[in-house]
């Protein structure tokens, strides 16, 4: 038996100015009705069913689009009979040239049920008719369609076996419900319950109306399910979902020991002038120092952005900013905050200049809760230019502040300002549809710290204050990275990490480069062929290498390290070569270790970052307790240091461990996906609990790596490397996905997938195949680095940089932009 067709109720709201046809009467100023409803039945096949609500509304908000170009804006609604008889539908609002909805929102309306309800005798012993409407605003970001009939039906069946004293209590249920079943989605979710029968004949129905997100609950979905006690066993493979790590993470990190605080609070940092990156960890550590005298401090740090680069505002003639902004839990008082964020500007160095001038740091408090708040007389709030020593929450001036509302969107997209009623991608899309082609760019950046060379001399005066916290290290370099959602034209860099093996049985180049002088030669050639960091290990990765301990390890890195960072002091003054070994000494220098103790060493001895192919968690998979432990002690050093990390996804060993049908529901009609999919729920819980909650390392010094040639087929490399720009882009099949906008790192370079498929036969071609030693898979790695050039990947791992080197340059000449 086929689809049975159904009748669908399809709206349609145009924006459109009724000024002119209300003034003059003029038809032709008018909307033409009539072909805009031609336009809606032509959109909807009639031969063919509608997978979902979703679909058949951006069917006809693009055919609008298209035949009718004089409309800007369009908000479209479709809605259809469930088989109870209730009201489900879907409404989207778009707007010409954006890439994706400004709002989107789902209701279910008059869901009738039989519940018990109330205090009276009577109404605790007969079920009583309920009507419920539930709304959901999920992100307008989300290719996901809502499974209404399915939420429909576990609100029904969980609302029919309840008890409730207060329709209080019964909405929070709902809403509860609601959200568990709509998880991914992090849904805005209001709940109106209705008991028609309360008060009549006075009253037609008692009801009451909550709104709620997962925040309201998260605390009791973290906790569900987790034991008291977790043992040193391998968690079952079919377990390891979304948040089975956050839970394991948990209970070991004992986080019931650490002091609760009451107030979140969302503050943005800006800095240009010194060393702005600096400045801005500075800041960020002082907000977590404990007041002098006492052991527990007023704030933490549980969430931050990406970092930016910007034009000045307002006042142009000044250098550029480095923004970003953080989230704080914390129990000051609003003013208390205030007076705190004006110490740490003291402290860090803000010489008061005129009004949006230049500054060493700058710290505006966005948001405190959804509270707001104005620290001002009443008789003095109908201006904005007395807000000097005032607070203002949320801040006056987030809607038009692309530089405050991108570093938002990164942490709280879906956060609704109290005041405008929006969410704050809303406000970020809405700013960004009214700015032009010719608006100045910004730029994502990640800041390398700089170690292994003696520190200048302090540019402000020691502070007792400062001795308290660790040290911030002085910035050497920094990267540029095109940030997505813009309309401003920006140009697109591609880095080139080198790839120095010091080992004897790397799998590629094993005791190539495993002594000084050679790891020294590899490094001026890399350095000559544009290479931006060179990658130093000591732990070859390859199946079945031998074990290496971490003082082998550290003596095979550490000498190389140093080695570089010495060269200028080597180099002859009349060496024709003096620039290159100046070039060579100050390039960046990953260690791509896993362990924590070896990370410090190399870091400590000249390293700028750390390159972890197990993502912090170490080699062990299943992940155990000792998995979480391992992944706290990475963490805690990343973030001590300062340093970017590049985290990677894996699954122990790299031959093993292939089976990703676990995500088969994200393939599409060819069969792909379910490794993307794999690789994003599994790296993005790794990435998310090493940014988020305390303790955290900043969110712009992470860069990730989907792990090509680890644990993966060879299709399911070709695929990753294929479609790489869908692992960090702000939607996904299967809803908001958390690697949306971190750079990415691709290493194909000599891997045995490409000599697996070297060794393939053409199936109607002369190629028979041939087998390839590593070595000899240079043009088989330049078609892979050309395709993650094409993908967007802002970082490509080679081992021949200067073949590869001008790979990466004709292929950004190709499609960057």
């Amino acid at each position: 038996m086929g689809p049975t067709q159904q009748p669908i109720l399809v709206t349609l709201d145009l924006a459109h100015d009724t000024r002119s046809t209300a003034a003059t009467d003029d038809l032709s100023r008018s909307i033409n009705y009539a072909a805009v409803s031609d336009t809606v039945i032509q959109a909807i096949p009639d031969s063919s069913s509608v997978p979902s609500l979703e679909v058949l509304i951006e069917l006809v908000s693009r055919s609008c689009y298209e035949r009718h170009p004089e409309t800007q804006e369009l908000s479209v609604g479709a809605r259809i009979a469930l088989s109870s008889g209730t009201i489900a539908g879907v409404e989207v609002n778009t707007a010409r040239g954006l890439p994706c909805p400004v709002r989107r929102r789902a209701f279910i309306d008059h869901l009738e049920c039989q519940a018990i309800v109330g205090v009276n005798p009577k109404e605790r012993e007969v079920r009583q008719p309920i009507l419920l409407d539930v709304i959901l605003d999920t992100s307008p970001r989300s290719e996901c369609p809502l499974d209404l009939q399915g939420l429909e039906a576990v609100i029904a069946e969980s609302v029919s076996g309840s008890s409730f004293l207060t329709l209080e209590a019964l909405a929070s249920s709902v809403a509860r419900i609601a959200l568990a079943h709509c998880r991914d989605e992090s849904p805005r979710l209001t709940v109106r319950v209705a008991k028609p029968h309360a008060l009549r004949p006075v009253a037609s129905a008692a009801e009451v109306e909550i709104s709620r997100t997962l925040q309201d609950y998260e605390p009791e979905f973290l906790c569900k399910d987790v034991s008291s006690t977790v043992k040193n066993t391998p968690l079952a493979s079919e377990a390891i979902g979304r948040s089975s790590f956050a839970k394991l993470l948990a209970s070991v990190a004992q986080s019931d020991r650490v002091v609760a605080y009451p107030h979140r609070a969302a503050i943005a940092l800006g800095a240009n002038l010194g060393d702005r990156f600096a400045n801005i960890e500075l800041a960020l550590r002082l907000l977590e120092m404990p007041p002098k005298g006492t052991s527990t401090p007023r704030a933490a740090v549980v969430d931050t952005s990406f970092m930016y680069e910007t034009a000045p505002m307002y006042v142009a003639d000044q250098p550029k900013f480095i923004n970003c902004a953080c989230i704080i839990e914390t129990d000051l008082e609003p003013l208390e905050l205030l007076r705190l964020v004006k110490e740490i500007e003291m402290t860090v160095g803000r010489v008061t200049s005129y009004r949006n001038g230049p500054r060493a740091i700058d710290l505006d408090i966005l948001t405190y809760g959804s509270q707001v708040f104005d620290s001002r007389p009443a008789s003095e709030r109908t201006t904005l230019d007395n807000l000097a020593g005032q607070l203002v929450v949320p801040h006056p001036r987030i809607a038009e502040r692309e530089f405050v509302l991108r570093p938002l969107n990164d942490m709280i997209p879906d956060f609704v300002h109290p005041t405008l009623g929006k969410s704050i991608g809303t406000l970020l899309l809405e700013l960004v549809a009214c700015s032009g082609l010719d608006a100045t760019p910004m730029y994502k950046v990640t800041p390398f710290p700089r170690y292994g060379f003696p520190l200048n001399a302090p540019s402000r005066p020691p502070s007792p204050s400062l001795s308290d916290i660790l040290p911030v290290p002085p910035t050497a370099a920094y990267w540029t990275h095109a940030v997505g959602l813009s309309k401003a034209k920006q140009r697109r860099t591609t880095y080139i990490m080198g790839t120095l093996n010091a080992t004897p049985d790397s799998f590629s180049d094993g005791s190539k480069h495993n002594n000084i002088p050679s790891a020294l030669a590899y490094t001026r050639l890399a350095v000559a062929g544009g290479a931006s960091i060179v990658d130093v290990g000591g732990y070859s990765t390859r199946p079945r290498a031998a074990h290496v301990s971490p003082e082998e390890e550290i003596s095979r890195v550490v000498p190389v390290i140093k080695a570089i960072r010495s060269i200028e002091q080597t180099a002859r003054p009349a060496d024709a070569s003096l620039s290159l070994s100046s070039k060579t000494a100050h390039v960046l220098i990953s260690v791509d270790t896993f362990r924590a103790n070896v990370a410090a060493e190399a870091v400590h001895a000249g390293a700028n970052c750390i390159n972890d192919v197990y993502a912090f968690v170490g080699p062990e998979y299943p992940l155990t307790k000792s998995s979480a432990e391992h992944f706290l002690e990475m963490r805690r050093v990343a973030r001590e240091l300062a340093v970017p990390v590049v985290l990677m996804h894996s699954r122990g060993e790299a031959s093993a461990n292939k089976d990703y049908s676990h995500y088969a529901y994200a393939e599409d009609s060819n069969g792909r996906g379910a490794v993307l999919e794999g690789v994003r729920v599994e790296l993005g819980e790794r990435v998310e609990a090493a940014v988020k909650g305390r303790g955290g390392v900043r969110r712009w010094n992470v860069i990730v790596d989907p792990g090509v040639g680890f644990s993966k087929t060879v299709e399911d490399n070709l695929e990753l490397v294929r479609d790489a720009r869908k692992l960090t882009a702000h939607i996904c099949r299967s809803g908001r996905n958390v690697l949306a906008g971190y750079p990415q790192l691709i290493g194909a370079s000599r891997k045995s997938f490409l000599g697996t498929i070297l060794a393939r036969p053409d199936e109607n071609g002369p190629h028979e195949g041939r087998e390839t030693k590593a070595s000899e898979r240079s043009w088989a790695t330049a078609a892979a680095v050309s395709c993650a050039v094409q993908q967007g990947v802002e970082v490509v791992r080679v081992h021949d940089v200067l073949e590869l080197g001008d790979v990466v340059r004709i292929s950004s000449a190709l499609w960057g932009s």
